[in-house]
């Protein structure tokens, strides 16, 4: 590592709206299928999070809102109260460790089958176009299935779904949230012209396309303030469901974020390039123009190290890093980071499903 390690100032304390972070280094939200059905953490997922408190700010986990919203099989909810009561033994755990922790609310759109949907229904979407690939059930890996278009008349009710999980995130004790506008699901398939082909308010044109977004941020903020509530966004990734990108990328997300900015929100968090893989760009999109038209506090995510996060943060590229995959295999990253220890790297068989190996026991490193 360069000088710049020594002198930068991703180990110094920071802002991000209300929130107080002890540094500039979050836990990205990651994915780890460690849930029963019923979608309620419990002890084992508390000391997962516990463990990894020293980060700046934890982003849970992708959490569905509703029943409706689910596109995968033992991940977590949070529309019940035995749900809630689950995540604030994993909020209480955090903040014995002195950590912060906000919660991802996440509907998954056309990316499900009937068998995790309510009485064996239709995944919902803005238009009935099926996604491509193979989602896990609790019945295996089976195709995801051909969705519904939403009526007009159900848009209210999915925002409902938003405005009551933030509700029970509150309950639940986490310290925000952070709305799940990416990565091809739900609000992300409305964004794109590529899935939607409404012809209503919301569909068409770019400003009736982020319609259903803005809407979720508005109901979102009047639970939590804007200075708690984040919102991630990926202009580019092709995931859940092999997702073209929008036609106009620059044009809709740049549309989007400048709407976004009368919120005043507590952060833009940016997925750069495509989720889990390259940082690569089309043509003509430019992801720091972007970045550059949110009025507040922005966090960079996507293939990090510690290197290019110390050059992004003295360009003013960034405020705040985003590691996701290094938090799996080293609790303890932020110390790592910061005496530029060596890194252990999971196994991706760690990655989804079982219980604590892989999980909850990993050592911290010897310095």
């Amino acid at each position: 590592m360069t000088d710049n390690h020594f002198r930068t100032d991703l180990f110094s304390p920071t802002k991000l709206g209300a929130l107080e972070l002890a540094n500039r280094i979050v836990m990205a939200p990651l994915t780890r299928s460690r849930m029963g059905d019923d979608g309620v953490p419990g002890e084992l997922h508390a000391t997962y999070y516990a463990q990894r408190a020293t980060a700046g700010l934890i982003i849970s986990e992708a959490t569905n809102i509703s029943a409706q919203g689910r596109g995968y099989a033992m991940t977590p909810g949070i529309w019940t109260e035995e749900q809630v009561a689950g995540w604030k033994k994993v909020t209480d755990a955090v903040h014995e460790a002195g950590g912060k922790i906000v919660a991802q609310l996440w509907h998954v759109g056309r990316f499900s089958h009937v068998d995790l949907q309510p009485n064996g229904e239709a995944p919902v979407a803005p238009s009935a176009i099926k996604a491509e690939g193979k989602t896990y059930t609790e019945n295996g890996l089976l195709e995801v299935s051909m969705p519904r278009a939403l009526e007009t008349s159900e848009i209210p009710g999915i925002i409902e779904q938003y405005r009551r999980a933030a509700e029970c995130a509150k309950r639940a004790g986490f310290d925000g949230v952070e709305v799940h506008s990416a990565n091809s699901y739900l609000l992300d398939q409305f964004l794109r012209d590529s899935t939607n082909k409404r012809t209503d308010q919301y569909g068409g044109s770019i400003e009736n396309r982020t319609r259903l977004t803005l809407e979720v941020v508005e109901a979102v903020v009047a639970i939590w303030g804007s200075d708690r509530v984040g919102i991630r966004l990926s202009p580019v990734t092709p995931d859940a469901g092999n997702t073209p990108p929008d036609s106009n990328v620059m044009a809709t997300y740049g549309y989007l974020i400048r709407q976004l900015n009368r919120f005043k929100l507590a952060y833009l968090h940016f997925v750069e390039g495509a989720t889990a893989a390259s940082r690569a760009l089309p043509d003509g999109v430019d992801l720091d123009a972007l970045r550059a038209l949110f009025e507040g506090p922005y966090i960079g995510n996507n293939g990090y190290d510690l290197e290019l996060a110390v050059a992004r943060r003295a360009e003013g590229k960034i405020d705040v890093v985003a590691f996701g995959r290094p938090f799996i295999a080293n609790p303890d990253l932020v110390d790592r980071l910061r005496r530029g220890a060596e890194l252990a790297v999971a196994a991706r068989e760690a990655y989804y499903g079982g219980g604590a190996k892989g999980y909850t026991d990993w050592p911290a490193g010897n310095y």
